[in-house]
């Protein structure tokens, strides 16, 4: 693969970082290129004269291995249903494990359904030390050719950019990764502990195999899981602006709602129809709102995004991690729908199916309630919410949920924030890092189920106006691979040594 120009305006300029690695007997070195190997986690360094690359060959070697990987997985069509290409990709990257230096007998893939999911074992040097996990996840949302400006499972590099879906979510993560495991082997590095990766293959559906990987592993340390795009490009000067983390996330729901009347012609109309009344019933619970909450991961958020905010945004951010019951802090987030999701639990109606004839009065209607729920409450504490909301004796809900577990958030642990910033810092020392709560649900989730903290560390930056996840036109700026790769290097030598 032939790297394009750097790009200037993407704003990425990363430091030098010489990561220290401890070989096989004990002493340090720097990391770099051997003869039989690459250290994939070397830095990059630029030089902007004409805009052009100017990283060793090594170090373009390493970016480029985890682009080839990527775009090779991109190219499968990993979507659920009939042709779902996930156990290919699954062998693709045993394949390239296999070819870094891993031992065949230590991946597994495992058969599951239409899917696969995989997981590698680095063994290390003192077996009664927990594992380290390395999370994510092979499948893809679907993208139809038809609506994108190219084929999407057609991996294309356009004006610095990996375009091509999973280009964010998340094949080029999974890629970084597993160059990142085996740069380190490469490079002599022995971890204390097991290094494990693990790959589901439905994250973006059923969440089956998440759950089946969490279960095995419910022995672990605790997890690094690099689903998405965590480091932030500033929008007007394409300069890294933060790094946010995240620790916890809150739980998917959904509620299915029902209304039922005896029905009639609709040539004699009654006081009660079935859709009047949930209709009635939906607006009461739109109108209804949750108690605002915020935890340590949410205070530290608004604390630390607050800066790059416009300034009502930013006042009522400050304001209500200082005083989470401040209603005009309070009404200034609800207004906006980037904030509303943070400030405690949220529902709405997403579906609605009534009536059974054009000349019949409705016999039934239903309704889907769709809820993101702020960690420590129970999906049965909502429902009984909802019900209060409602206030319609008449109305059932019931909850429908699937491939959902509530789940805690993980501790803020020393070790653990200490890596993330450590890493970050070592490639952008003046970029900020703080926790966040996520709002979308991801394999986490199954390992918090089973008391292990789990945190989501994608070492990718990238503008919020290029973030296309499940979108069309999925692209990740190229400019960001060699960053990743030292930032993930860091925090995984840090973690398990």
């Amino acid at each position: 693969m032939q790297l394009l120009p750097f790009d200037q305006s993407l704003g990425l300029f990363p430091l030098s970082l010489s990561n220290i690695i401890r070989s096989e007997n004990g002493d340090e070195f720097i990391g770099r290129k051997t003869s039989k190997c690459l250290f994939a986690g070397a830095a990059l360094v630029f030089s902007m004269a004409g805009h052009a690359w100017a990283a060793s060959a090594g170090d373009r070697q390493a970016v480029e291995a985890s682009l080839a990987l990527a775009e090779k997985a991109i190219a499968l069509r990993s979507v659920v249903g009939p042709g779902n290409q996930t156990p290919q990709v699954a062998q693709l990257f045993r394949d390239a494990l296999v070819a870094g230096g891993f031992s065949a007998s230590d991946i597994a893939i495992t058969p599951y359904r239409d899917t696969a999911y995989l997981i590698a074992r680095w063994p290390g040097r003192d077996p009664s030390l927990k594992p380290l996990v390395i999370s994510g996840h092979m499948d893809v949302v679907e993208a139809k050719a038809e609506d994108w400006t190219h084929d999407p499972f057609t991996p294309k590099m356009e004006k610095g950019f990996l375009l091509g879906r999973g280009a964010t979510d998340m094949k080029l993560d999974d890629a970084i990764a597993i160059e990142t495991l085996v740069g380190l082997k490469c490079a002599g590095y022995r971890p204390r502990r097991d290094i494990i990766i693990a790959f589901s293959g439905d994250e973006e559906t059923a969440m089956a195999t998440g759950a089946i990987i969490a279960e095995k592993l419910a022995g672990a340390e605790l997890v690094l899981n690099v689903d998405g795009a965590n480091g932030v490009i500033d929008e007007k000067t394409g300069t890294p602006d933060y790094f946010a983390w995240e620790g916890g996330e809150k739980t998917y729901a959904d509620y299915r709602l029902v209304v039922t009347n005896p029905g009639g012609h609709s040539s004699e109309p009654r006081p009660l129809n079935a859709i009047a009344e949930m209709a009635e019933d939906i607006l009461r619970i739109q109108h209804y709102r949750f108690r605002p909450e915020i935890n340590d991961l949410s205070r530290g958020y608004f604390l630390g995004a607050a800066q790059w905010e416009a300034a009502p945004i930013a006042a009522a951010m400050r304001a209500f991690a200082a005083e989470p019951t401040d209603e005009a802090a309070i009404e200034t987030l609800s207004a906006d729908p980037s904030f509303v999701g943070r400030i405690g639990t949220t529902c709405v109606v997403t579906e609605i199916n009534g009536g059974h004839a054009l000349n019949a009065l409705p016999q039934r209607v239903t309704a889907n309630v769709n809820c993101r729920i702020f960690p420590g409450h129970s999906r049965a504490e909502i429902l009984g919410e909802l019900k209060q909301a409602a206030a319609d004796p008449a109305m059932t809900i019931t909850d429908v949920t699937e491939g959902s577990v509530e789940t805690p958030a993980s501790p803020m642990r020393a070790d653990v924030v200490g890596a993330i910033e450590h890493a970050v810092h070592g490639v952008y020392p003046r970029v900020a890092v703080f926790p966040s709560l996520g709002s979308g649900a991801s394999d986490s989730m199954w390992f918090r189920s089973h008391g292990v903290p789990s945190y989501a560390v994608s070492p990718l930056f990238i503008r919020n106006s290029d973030s296309f996840m499940h979108g069309l036109n999925e692209r990740t700026p190229v400019a960001s691979v060699g960053p990743a790769l030292d930032i993930l290097t860091a925090m995984v030598t840090e973690l398990s040594h």
